[in-house]
């Protein structure tokens, strides 16, 4: 009896463990065939770690190939929420949020997320990423990332611009060209152990595409000489601000451009919206006297009038419609030449009374005024000015010497550049190359020639009137020892809030290019509201002679560098 009982028990068991036994191997079966796909990627996303791999943003150079705008690898700081318990988090925020120095709630907020990856911190410091990686804290990891780095910091900031914390271009050069600079994302799978610890190991991999670098036509040290005369400027001038631009003539190449306010490139978040404008290119104002050079152009290219051609300046007083037009000091009877020199603004109108408006408009449009130059560099205007059939009786008067006529600093620039290169209106640049990383050449940009403005013949008779302004003329504080020079004084008033001219806020400004007989660079000086002295020639002037003077200095002796660098190259090897 016990026998029979104890072999039934046994048989029981043994069903039992078979019966065990068959549903386990179902379930093994349902599993395998049904669920795989879904375990499966659980285990992935438990091992493997899906990271976007970000690209070398393209390095911006200057001219002579010195760094602008570089990378520097920097760590960012992230956490995996779905792996952690609420100690582990709690944990967490006691311990980087006085790190980090930010909010223990941000922290707090970004943990309770239902996700596998949140950043706490983008490109931190390197002593706060030492810190955090000596805590050893479960579910931290970091990703080294690149950040936009301006070694020379305020130097040519509103030509570069910056790029943000993602490296997206939001300003300047690195904002038009973003689409060179950036490159493209590539991503890896990162396998991890069972702790969630991030290995040196990649499951798969596509590398990022590297962005392409720039080369511009920006020379750094034209560019700091420029700079360094504009502060000086608005610092003995005490003016509201300033723009300076120094261009290659003959071939439209920008080697220099800044503005006064400026910023640091590298703590750009803490400046105002008004201190980031590229005033070159943005800003517009009436230019006064500077405008005077198209008029006296127009004139001599239509044989309107010659340069031995006299008038009468009324000494000071000329009725224009219903407005009395005055000289900065009277004058009775000047040549052509001498009125351009001496700068009279009756003088100037008589002339342009020979021409009349339609004439005078036609030449306005050609040397580049009422429309964009199209620059390589956003933000730039179109400028003001009105068509004939909206001049009113007066504007006859006003027009010819700069008034009711908006232009930029940059319109300023070509225009003078076309008298320097004999008559042609060239596209101003500042990109010379796009290149790759190995050096190669991608797109190289090259001078391009809008228009003929005036003839040859035109050009160099407005040269020769344009180098007694600075001999004889309004410009005498331009003149230098070593080099000739050409060029125009301008003072402006400016209108009020009731829309009436100023009679204590002026625009100083001068326009030239150096030297005479054979132009290397022409440059524009606007300074904004200076005070107590705001004559164009006593302001703007001698900012033009200390730019002009070293800037030629500089490239005579960089050129002799060359030269000899070139003719080594050239000699037999023993």
């Amino acid at each position: 009896m016990y026998i029979a009982n104890y072999n039934r028990r046994t048989e029981a068991v043994f069903f039992l463990f078979f019966l065990f036994l068959i549903f386990c191997g179902i379930r093994l079966i349902f599993i395998q065939s049904f669920r795989s796909q879904y375990l499966y990627s659980i285990a992935k996303k438990q091992q493997n770690q899906l990271l976007e791999l970000e690209p070398r943003r393209g390095v911006i150079y200057d001219a002579n190939l010195k760094p602008l705008a570089v990378n520097i690898s920097i760590d960012s700081v992230y956490a995996c929420p779905q792996d952690l318990k609420e100690p582990d988090k709690e944990q967490i925020v006691i311990s980087l949020a006085p790190i980090l120095k930010i909010d223990p709630s941000f922290i707090r907020e970004r943990l309770s997320r239902n996700k596998s990856f949140v950043w706490l911190a983008r490109k931190i410091a390197p002593q706060q990423s030492q810190d955090i990686a000596k805590l050893n804290l479960k579910g931290i990891g970091f990703i080294k990332e690149s950040k936009r780095c301006y070694p020379n910091k305020y130097l040519a900031s509103h030509i570069l611009g910056f790029a943000g914390l993602d490296n997206i271009g939001l300003e300047g050069l690195e904002m038009s060209f973003d689409k060179y600079l950036k490159g493209q994302f590539g991503w890896a799978q990162v396998l991890r152990d069972a702790r969630q610890k991030k290995l040196n190991l990649y499951e798969d991999i596509l590398l990022p595409r590297d962005g392409y670098d720039l080369v511009l036509t920006i020379d750094e040290v034209i560019q700091y000489i420029a700079e360094r005369e504009l502060d000086k400027v608005v610092t003995t001038h005490h003016a509201q601000a300033a723009s300076i631009i120094v261009m290659d003539p003959i071939t439209g190449r920008i080697l220099a451009m800044a503005s006064r306010p400026n910023f640091d490139l590298n703590e750009y978040n803490n400046v105002k919206n008004d201190v980031r404008r590229n005033r070159s290119i943005c800003d517009l104002f009436e230019p006064g006297s500077v405008f005077k050079i198209v008029t006296a152009a127009a004139a001599l290219e239509e044989k309107k009038s010659s340069e031995e051609d006299k008038f009468f300046c009324e000494n000071g007083a000329y009725r224009v419609g219903n407005h009395v037009l005055h000289d900065h000091r009277p004058h009775g009877l000047l040549t052509f030449k001498e009125v351009i020199e001496q700068s009279s603004n009756i003088g100037t109108t008589k002339i342009a009374q020979r021409l009349g408006p339609d004439l005078l408009y036609r030449y306005i449009k050609l040397f580049g005024f009422g429309s964009k130059l199209e620059v390589d560099l956003p933000g730039e205007i179109n400028g003001m000015i009105k068509e004939p059939r909206f001049w009113s009786k007066t504007s006859i008067g006003a027009i010819p010497i700069g008034h009711e006529v908006g232009v930029t600093a940059l319109q300023l620039a070509s225009a003078i550049s076309v008298i320097a290169n004999n008559g042609q209106l060239m596209r101003p640049y500042v990109v010379s190359e796009i290149r790759d990383k190995e050096g190669e050449v991608i797109t190289k940009f090259s001078p391009h020639m809008l228009r003929r403005v005036i003839s040859v013949d035109t050009a160099q008779r407005v040269k020769k009137i344009l180098t007694q302004v600075i001999e004889n003329g309004t410009g005498k504080m331009a003149r230098m020892k070593n080099f000739s020079a050409a060029g125009k004084t301008g003072t402006a008033q400016k209108l009020d809030n009731s829309g009436a001219y100023s009679h204590d806020k002026y625009i100083a400004s001068f326009i030239g290019f150096a030297p005479a007989e054979a132009p290397a660079v022409a440059i524009v000086v606007i300074v904004d509201e200076p005070h107590p002295a705001y004559f164009g020639g006593v302001v703007s002037a001698p900012v033009f002679k200390s730019v002009a003077n070293d800037v030629l200095k500089y490239m005579k002796i960089n050129s002799m560098l060359r030269e000899v660098a070139f003719s080594n190259d050239l000699e037999p090897s023993d």
